[in-house]
């Protein structure tokens, strides 16, 4: 598919998304949040895709949310139209059920509105030193509906969350990180090297594992523990016929590398 607001790279099992409206710090109109939802379809259903990062074009934001300009230009109903068949959610990923290949924000500047709600989205957050973090929604008439009022009081104190969510609190990079929410805190310019660190961690490990995995922890956590101590999600199933649960051994028994083939 041919992008015209976002980039989209693949290299070494690793698929890199990257918003590119930086005139408008990387807002979502519906047109790009389409090109989005496309662009994790794509990720999703390649086999040979096993890792996406997720950043914004240029230094200033990873993305400002929702394109409030165009949505005052063109009016709620027309916005609704255009969002119609985007079903992940949010740029494709606030309501993307059923992915279990992991995703890393590489946070480059603002990630305000829905461009947090992505980044709450993610599995893995690393942030620029001059990122900083927020829902400032309420300010301008809305809430932040797209995971953000659901997903902050998961991962914070219940305070925290609700002087981001209600106060408009903006969370610079270092408090996100002692928060829990970002991973690790970088300058600005080792960024992408870092999110391409992380994305290789993960890559070490058995493409099926790292899917089944990320599956537990998701539907495990509606689950009592008991209930999901008992339970074998789908991916796990698939990963326990694989032929990588042979090779996981074999090479630690040959002291060599595996070759993992995601089957």
């Amino acid at each position: 598919m041919r992008y015209e607001f976002i980039e989209v790279s693949t290299s070494d099992h690793v698929t890199t998304v990257t918003i590119n409206r930086p005139q408008v710090m990387n807002a979502l109109h519906p047109y790009a949040a389409r090109e989005m939802d496309a662009a994790f379809d794509a990720f999703q259903a390649d086999d040979d895709q096993w890792v996406a990062i997720l950043t914004g074009a240029g230094g200033r934001a990873f993305c400002a949310g929702n394109d409030l300009k165009f949505q005052a230009e063109h009016g709620q109903e027309r916005v609704r139209e255009l969002r119609r068949g985007i079903n992940g959610g949010f740029g494709g990923l606030t309501r993307r059920a059923g992915c279990y290949k992991p995703i890393v924000a590489a946070v480059n500047g603002f990630a305000l509105g829905g461009g947090f709600e992505l980044v709450l989205a993610c599995d893995i957050v690393i942030a620029a030193e001059h990122a900083s973090f927020g829902l400032p929604e309420p300010r301008v008439g809305l809430m932040a509906a797209a995971g953000g009022v659901h997903r902050l009081p998961r991962y914070l104190p219940w305070h925290t969350a609700m002087a981001v969510i209600l106060a408009g609190k903006r969370l610079s990079a270092a408090e996100a990180h002692a928060c829990g929410i970002v991973c690790e805190v970088v300058p600005g310019d080792a960024l992408m090297e870092a999110a391409r660190r992380w994305a290789g961690e993960i890559l070490k490990g058995a493409p099926l594992s790292v899917r089944a995995s990320k599956e537990a922890a998701l539907i495990g956590a509606g689950m009592p523990l008991e209930r999901a101590l008992d339970s074998v999600f789908p991916v796990a199933r698939e990963m326990y016929d694989s032929e990588d649960l042979v090779e996981g051994p074999v090479a630690f028994a040959e002291k060599r590398p595996p070759r993992w083939k995601g089957r």
